[in-house]
């Protein structure tokens, strides 16, 4: 009675360990990453099936095998059910989706590369339209002239290592396709252009900014605020998963009053050459509104230049570290479904 009686107490107690292990296994694979729970599973149907096959070629109960069975599906069910759920993450939820607003551009005359920046996405109802600045696609002063644009994209929910280069045409039979205005100032150095979205590639990621991002919702901007300004400076970014970078700025003139009379205002930042057509971002102090992903931000403006004075020594002085930000209320205009002249 005593050995019958530990026997029973023994079974217990392997019960017990193996359901803490049922609990482990679960919590172990959740923490491996996708590449690693692949390899994991064909080698866990290599060793099931020799296990099957020693099983099968010895005395062993039908019990035990049909616990090996029901066992082996369960946890080939848990490798499917994290293998398909870690396989299809968004890539808004991966990455903030703000970064997948803005695109780097290049400029091309021909075939010759000729120079890079930053551009972003906005939608207007059911059109969809690339910003960037006015120079980026025609400098008189610079002799730069370019018929074609290429942009990255893209391309896999899962893997932002995936993507493709689209390009665009300027001119169609030699009149532009992107679209610019004038202010009584003189011209505005934005340009927006139209995405023929029947073209973009299949399954293409990207976030863009609507109407409600240009809307204060009655929040007030004011000088000294802090600014995000996401782009490509000198054509940095992160070369592996395409993605811009974002610089620290603040607004240094007065939000709302036209600099000089000019379409922008300031921006303190340390900014450098391809970050042309970057968006000028703020964080909304109020909730999140409609909860969509972007919608904590305003877009106050587009970048477009340095500035500095002409008077400033080059060698007493250093640069003043401002910066021109046309007002993004422009797109109101530029994407209208009739444009104005101009």
């Amino acid at each position: 009675m005593k050995n019958l009686l530990e026997a029973t107490e023994r079974i217990c107690q392997i019960k017990g360990s193996l359901i803490a292990v049922d609990a482990l296994l679960p919590a172990v694979l959740e923490v491996l990453p996708p590449a690693c729970l692949d390899t994991l599973a064909r080698s866990f149907e290599a060793h099931a099936e020799a296990a099957r096959t020693i099983m099968l070629n010895s005395d062993i109960s039908d019990l035990v095998l049909a616990t090996f069975e029901h066992d082996v599906g369960k946890t080939r069910a848990v490798l499917c059910r994290l293998a398909s759920t870690k396989n299809t993450v968004d890539p808004c939820h991966a990455v903030e989706a703000v970064l997948l607003t803005t695109t780097h551009i290049s400029t091309y005359a021909g075939s010759h590369l000729s120079t890079g920046a930053s551009g972003f996405f906005f939608r207007r109802d059911e059109r969809l339209f690339l910003v960037t600045n006015r120079h980026v696609l025609v400098d008189d002063p610079s002799g730069h002239f370019p018929d074609r644009i290429e942009i990255e994209l893209h391309t896999d929910a899962s893997d932002l290592t995936r993507y493709t280069v689209f390009s665009m045409p300027l001119y169609d039979k030699g009149l532009a396709l992107w679209r610019q205005a004038v202010d009584t100032a003189g011209p505005v150095d934005i340009a927006v252009i139209e995405i023929q979205t029947s073209r973009l590639p299949e399954g293409v990621q990207l976030q863009a900014f609507d109407t409600s991002h240009l809307d204060l919702q009655g929040e007030d901007v004011a000088i000294g605020d802090n600014l995000t300004v996401i782009g490509f400076p000198l054509g940095f970014h992160d070369t592996v998963h395409h993605l811009a970078v974002a610089r620290s700025a603040s607004i240094a003139s007065a939000y709302g009053v036209r600099f000089q009379q000019q379409g922008y205002f300031l921006t303190d930042a340390r900014t450098h050459r391809g970050s042309s057509g970057a968006p000028v971002l703020r964080r909304r102090v109020a909730g999140h509104g409609s909860g969509s992903s972007l919608q904590p931000w305003q877009l106050l403006g587009i970048h477009s230049t340095r500035m500095d004075m002409s008077s400033r020594d080059l060698m007493e002085d250093e640069s003043l570290g401002l910066n021109c930000a046309w007002y993004a209320d422009a797109l109101m205009v530029l994407t209208d479904s009739v444009p104005e002249a101009g």
